[in-house]
């Protein structure tokens, strides 16, 4: 571990400016300093992700400079032009980080295109893409708590950054040490270089055309039927999440007023993340008031949509985001099909997942005779796959499954986001909103409510259950303890988990897959994930790459859902002693 105490001093001293000093000479507690430099912000799954605040653990106008300067150096030296498109939600500081950032790459030649006000994440991807940028940034801490934010760097393809892009660009920014170099011009002389372009409903209008195209069923009366609640949760997507469902045809759209506006303090919220159910408290409360058949949920920078469904005896259901990934995965593929619009070899379709979702995706891939393909945890490594498609595709002059081209029909993760089409490389909630209630309508039609369908499902495909739950171990204490669960799992692996045998372990660190015959090599890219493969259920261990956490996630299949639940319950409680956790 880095000398904290040494790299405090120097932050109490120039070039810092008095702000930062003065914020930095008020702490005494010695643990909140070591926790504020004790490391620099890495790029994790998200990117770079932090607490506000001064120090090299924190997310201020010095690190975001830092890794600004440090994406600018790599993109002068790979030769990449074409400018950075730059996004921002509603979090604090969120405007004057993507301004800086803005200024930072005016002040190395290079220019940017900055949303003149708060965008959805994904509406940034698709912007990279549709303005032939070299790179995209946006600022956000996606669904973390109020205190935080972050800096998500994207490529030319509209992607986040992956292996090896992400350790390449890295080592740009860690060179750029020196905070006082790092040079930034004014918005006037930016501006009058040609350096600094704004862009807003131009953008907005092409972003919502291409997702109008992604509509599979005309609602008709059932648009005015259907009644939903929406919370955009203080973020970016009440203007185009409201408008996408306009468009659609949903007239009965109602949006919970406390959590309308933008603001980065979400008042109302400890957690802006529509995975936590009491993000829906006032959702559910104005769901009751309206008699409404869906309320939904995206989080601060709409990426992510959480679920709560009526079912026919009037209770308010919830869906993890495996459930909804998988409903809507399964809409898309039955429309698809109905409209000859599959491929007509299906293994040239592709069903994209990750390890850690839901395994009756494989189950949902079978059925449609599509290619399933699992990534790391993140989206990023989906978005990935699609740009692999693409230029396998270009490769070979077309499609043709025995030369690795295949053609992008779903993507999702359990982590509450999902893709349909390929106009943009991450997860997009505004799209996953307006497919969801669509789905909805549809099955409406048919007399089935979503719950009644979810359930269809599992009759269908078979009983599965998925859970996650994690540890919160913060500071230079609590990553040592993370380090130190990672290592006993590692170095002792268990040989059953409730009473299931372990079949296999994977170790994706070291590449490697284990069985009782022997070894093989995985394909993934090097990541400190753990997965144990069990007689009939699953489960993994990792880090998290934006948060002091571990997670842990399992998942079980059962012949009814009893024993679904069971084998999930036996797993949990069994790995939470093996690793110590409560």
């Amino acid at each position: 571990m880095r000398d904290y105490r040494a790299e405090y001093e120097r932050w109490c001293a120039p070039p810092f400016d008095e702000e930062t000093r003065r914020e930095l000479v008020s702490l005494t507690d010695e643990k909140e300093i070591e926790d504020r430099f004790y490391r620099d912000l890495s790029f994790g799954t998200g990117g770079l992700r932090g607490k506000l605040g001064a120090g090299t653990n924190r997310m201020n106008r010095y690190t975001v400079g830092r890794a600004t300067q440090g994406l600018a150096d790599f993109l002068r030296k790979n030769g990449l032009r074409g400018g950075v498109a730059i996004a921002y939600d509603s979090r604090n500081m969120s405007q004057q980080f993507a301004l800086d950032a803005a200024l930072i790459l005016a002040a190395n030649g290079i220019g940017s295109y900055l949303f003149e006000s708060l965008r959805p994440t994904p509406e940034l991807s698709f912007a990279v893409r549709e303005l032939g940028c070299a790179a995209g940034i946006v600022i956000t801490a996606s669904h973390n708590p109020p205190a935080y934010n972050g800096y998500k760097v994207y490529l030319g393809d509209g992607g986040q950054i992956v292996p090896p892009f992400d350790r390449e660009i890295i080592s740009y920014v860690r060179a750029a040490a020196d905070y006082g170099s790092i040079a930034r011009i004014s918005r006037a002389e930016a501006e009058e270089r040609g350096l600094l372009h704004l862009i807003g409903e131009e953008m907005d209008e092409k972003y919502l055309a291409t997702l109008k195209k992604l509509s599979l069923f005309s609602v008709g009366e059932w648009g005015k039927k259907l009644k939903i609640v929406y919370t955009p949760l203080n973020g970016t997507g009440n203007l185009p999440v409201r408008r996408a469902l306009k468009e659609r045809g949903f007239e009965q759209v109602f949006v919970v007023p406390e959590q309308e506006a933008p603001d980065g303090n979400f008042p109302t919220l400890a957690y802006p993340n529509p995975e936590d159910p009491a993000a829906f408290d006032l959702a559910l409360r104005l769901a009751k008031e309206k008699d409404a058949d869906l309320v939904l949920a995206t989080d601060p920078d709409a990426d992510r949509l959480g679920v709560y469904a009526k079912d026919r005896a009037g209770n308010y259901l919830p869906f993890t985001g495996n459930m909804s990934g998988l409903l809507i995965a399964e809409y898309v593929l039955s429309r698809r099909e109905a409209l000859g619009l599959l491929p007509e070899r299906r293994e040239n379709g592709a069903l994209v997942t990750t390890v850690v979702s839901s395994d009756m995706a494989k189950e949902i891939a079978k059925r449609y005779g599509l290619t399933l393909i699992e990534t790391l945890t993140g989206f990023k490594y989906i978005g990935e796959q699609i740009g692999r498609f693409e230029e396998a595709k270009r490769a070979c002059g077309g499609l043709n499954a025995e030369k690795g081209a295949l053609e992008y029909e779903f993507g999702f993760e359990e982590s509450y986001g999902c893709l349909a089409g390929d106009y943009a490389r991450d997860k997009d909630a505004v799209c996953a909103v307006t497919l969801l209630a669509e789905a909805a309508a549809y099955y409406a039609e048919r007399g089935l409510t979503l719950p009644e369908q979810m359930q269809l499902l599992y009759e269908k495909y078979g009983y599965f259950r998925e859970i996650l739950f994690f540890a919160t171990l913060s500071g230079a204490d609590g990553a040592a303890r993370i380090d130190e669960m990672m290592k006993r799992l590692r170095g002792d692996p268990p040989r059953s988990l409730g009473g299931i045998p372990v079949l296999a372990v994977r170790d994706y660190l070291s590449g490697v897959r284990k069985t009782a015959e022997g070894e093989e090599k995985l394909c993934l890219p090097k990541s400190d994930v753990l997965y144990f493969e069990l007689d009939g259920g699953w489960c993994c261990a990792r880090p998290s790459g934006t948060e002091p956490k571990i997670k842990f996630y399992v998942g079980g299949r059962g012949a009814t859902e009893a024993e679904a639940d069971e084998i999930v319950s036996k797993v949990k409680d069994d790995l939470s002693r093996v690793v110590s956790v409560a």
